[in-house]
């Protein structure tokens, strides 16, 4: 099982900090090489570039109320979610109408619903299930 992560190209975990300006002020954001592919997609969808994602995904968290103390695990987050929610066929892995087209409410309760039974599972003893 291993062998298919070790095996991996060593560059996918190599980290690359970007400087980005956000509201006036330049800011390093350092990730994973895998990190930067995945956000290129996400703003590829939406025409974007990844400076311009960063930026809005910022601004569009602190207006709903969102402590960002730590944009870099945020930022790690949404790449895994988004590659959560293709696996799950929750959102296409081809789209080019852009985020905005898409049932955001309606993808936000299913994947709600899908980790509120996956952690009602955690509290089930091991060979109880």
């Amino acid at each position: 099982m291993c062998r298919l992560f070790i095996g991996a190209d060593p560059d996918l975990w190599a980290s690359q900090t970007r400087s980005i300006r956000m509201e006036g002020m330049v800011t390093s954001v350092r990730l994973e090489n895998m990190f930067w592919m995945i956000l290129e997609e996400i703003a590829a969808a939406d025409d974007m570039n990844v400076p311009q994602l960063l930026h809005q995904l910022y601004n569009e968290s602190i207006d709903e109320g969102h402590d960002l103390g730590n944009f870099t695990s945020f930022l790690r987050v949404c790449c895994l979610r988004q590659i959560d929610l293709q696996l799950k066929g929750l959102i296409p892995t081809q789209h080019s109408d852009g985020f905005d087209m898409l049932p955001a409410e309606e993808i936000l309760k299913i994947e709600a619903e899908n980790n509120r039974k996956r952690g009602s599972r955690k509290s089930v003893p091991k060979g109880q299930h």
